[in-house]
């Protein structure tokens, strides 16, 4: 069984997710079904098997939300330091064609967004950046595309 690493932050989410899921999706569900079962037959009730179908979702998930954190090794980031990219480290790149400034935190799979700048530590741009310091460059090749980056900061947030 492996250990996921994450952030206290990533924790916290998982946790409010699988409390939603258990204290407000599945009471909802459940009365849907009970709902649907009073309009009677239920080999052609549509209403009874969609909510069916949606009570194995939320306890698939509930399952899977389980799973994840108990397998969870929560690393504070604020204790970490240093110039080495590691797991929790906010990496501010340039890509060395465009001169775009992107800003990645290295986190754990569960919580990566890159909407919200985290990427998954198994990322290849995140297994790229792995070990490097400020002032290395890296090339990833991508589902895109090679990139080329120059590391210009590492901080721990």
């Amino acid at each position: 069984m492996d250990k996921i690493p994450m952030t206290a932050a990533g924790y916290s989410l998982l946790e409010q997710e699988l409390k939603h899921c258990q204290q407000i999706e599945r009471p909802r569900i459940i009365q849907q079904i009970t709902d649907a079962r009073s309009h009677g037959d239920l080999s052609e009730n549509a209403e009874y098997h969609a909510a069916k179908e949606a009570q194995s979702h939320n306890e698939g998930r509930i399952a899977e939300l389980e799973d994840k954190l108990a397998r969870a090794e929560v690393i504070d980031v604020s204790k970490l330091s240093g110039d080495t990219i590691k797991f929790g480290a906010t990496v501010t790149l340039i890509d060395e064609d465009t001169e775009e400034k992107k800003i990645w935190q290295l986190v754990g799979e569960p919580e990566a967004d890159a909407k919200k700048g985290k990427i998954s530590i198994t990322s290849p741009l995140a297994r790229a950046l792995l070990g490097k310091t400020k002032g290395s460059n890296i090339e990833v090749v991508a589902p895109g595309g090679a990139k080329a980056y120059e590391v210009v900061k590492v901080e721990w947030r």
